[in-house]
């Protein structure tokens, strides 16, 4: 699984990743929520790309 990377556009932020080609593979917002998220320390540490398994 490849790494998430943060693009800040000045009004909008948005973590994306790419293919093999550097297109977008897919996109999600950062939100309120995600950004109040990372103000809290976890209970549990999570592996790198282990909080998408569902």
């Amino acid at each position: 699984m490849t790494k998430r990377e943060l693009i800040d556009t000045g009004t909008d932020k948005r973590y994306v990743r790419r293919d093999e080609d550097g297109k977008f593979k897919e996109s999600a917002d950062v939100s309120r929520s995600l950004s109040a998220d990372a103000r809290h320390d976890a209970k549990n540490k999570a592996k790198p790309g282990g909080g998408r398994q569902g």
